[in-house]
């Protein structure tokens, strides 16, 4: 498969989990996270079926620098700027625990082993900013005992995403 072609399955993949996700989290009250900003596609895109759909949403936004298009930039008090181990448990003491009904979380870096243990370290402040019955959307698997694996949309390879709630 072309790298063009694994691009736009991968992308394909995110926005359906994406649609799956602020679906399954309709009823739980809180906000989304969106951890890896990036150029600002995924934000945009979570603006419009979250923020400015039929769940509206604040959105929270973590990154290490800003470098996204400037349409896609999220307002500053919208933004944790920062490595994600210290700007977490920012969000934690600012936002509470149990504070986010949906959480995207997007940080391969390209460096598998890098991207999973990174990943890893991240899950425990991630499920406890997740309230129950809050999906959890990851290009990384995330390891919780409160985290419980969901089943992924159709057409969506196993291993591509992860997808879990919150118990």
């Amino acid at each position: 498969m072309s790298r063009l072609d694994s691009f736009i399955r991968r992308l394909e993949a995110q926005r359906s989990c994406l649609a799956l996700a602020v679906e399954r989290s309709r009823d739980v009250p809180g906000v989304v996270l969106e951890l890896g900003l990036g150029n600002g596609r995924t934000f945009d895109h979570l603006r419009e079926i979250c923020a400015g759909g039929p769940c509206p949403r604040e959105i929270y936004v973590f990154d290490r620098q800003v470098a996204a298009h400037p349409d896609c930039i999220p307002a500053a008090d919208r933004l944790f700027l920062g490595d994600f181990t210290a700007t977490l448990p920012k969000a934690r003491a600012r936002l509470g625990d149990g504070s986010a009904a949906f959480i995207h979380v997007d940080l391969g870096s390209g460096d598998e082993a890098a991207s999973r243990a990174l990943a890893a370290s991240l899950s425990p402040d991630i499920a406890r900013l997740m309230r129950p019955g809050a999906v959890l959307v990851s290009d990384q698997p995330m390891a919780d005992a409160s985290l419980h694996p969901l089943d992924l949309p159709p057409g969506v390879k196993p291993g591509r995403y992860f997808m879990a709630e919150k118990r």
